[in-house]
């Protein structure tokens, strides 16, 4: 999915292509047609030209290679330690690596926090019900009305200003345990 600034979908890309290729438009005339700059005109252009109509769909961001990783052998040091129960700053110090990167890899393998695991186990502690509706949560709040003009901070709390009957609302909210269906 084209990020939410592009002037062109996949569609608008191979449009532009064909113009040029089929309809021998000049690509800044092309260009100019579709609201895109000569510069990104070209860049469809050799994609196209360079995968054919596969090149016209989006690439994801990520970087092919990331030479500055933490080698696998590390993380699992990293998370074989976690099980012992000790934080990130024991850990940086037993293993002689950064916080910050103790901290990543915990992060990255959601096990940043101790209190999300069993004590005895070191497994992580979350429920669900099994299928839809069989526990609902239910919560009730209270609100007071306030009158026309203002309540209790413009009038006072006098006896004049009590019993006007206005009352109060009540908001109720249920979510599904299982699909977290909120209503």
């Amino acid at each position: 999915m084209a990020h939410r600034n592009a002037r062109l979908t996949e569609f608008g890309r191979l449009l532009l292509v064909q113009r040029i290729t089929e309809l021998g438009w000049p690509p800044a005339q092309a260009a100019q047609s579709l609201g895109v700059s000569r510069a990104t005109a070209y860049k469809w252009l050799g994609r196209y030209r360079q995968h054919g109509r596969v090149g016209l769909a989006d690439r994801p961001s990520r970087p092919h290679r990331c030479p500055h990783a933490l080698p696998a052998s590390q993380v699992r040091r990293v998370l074989v330690a976690r099980r012992r129960r000790q934080g990130p700053h024991r850990l940086a110090w037993r293993l002689g690596m950064p916080r910050s990167t103790i901290y990543g890899v915990l992060r990255r393998h959601g096990l940043s926090r101790l209190a999300h695991t069993d004590r005895t186990s070191g497994v992580v502690v979350r429920y669900q019900r099994q299928r839809p509706g069989e526990l609902v949560h239910l919560d009730v709040k209270k609100l007071g009305r306030i009158p026309d003009g203002g309540g209790h901070r413009a009038h006072g709390r006098g006896k004049a200003a009590r019993g006007r009957g206005i009352g109060y609302d009540y908001v109720h909210s249920a979510v599904d345990d299982r699909s977290r269906v909120a209503f």
